[in-house]
């Protein structure tokens, strides 16, 4: 069975995942967001409870 012989596809995956962790990610990870996060305080709104007219 040729799918149980790890030789090519294991060369071929740690190739992939060396040019990502080592060449791809870093320059994803250097953008400046556009929408960066506040720290704003969340406000708290009251809510009235829902008076169903069959009960």
């Amino acid at each position: 069975m040729p799918q149980l012989n790890p030789n090519p596809w294991f060369f071929i995956m740690l190739t992939s995942w060396f040019t990502y962790s080592m060449i791809i990610q870093p320059k994803l990870l250097a953008f400046i967001s556009m929408n960066p996060p506040s720290n704003k305080m969340s406000m708290d709104t009251s809510t009235t409870p829902w008076t169903w007219p069959w009960v």
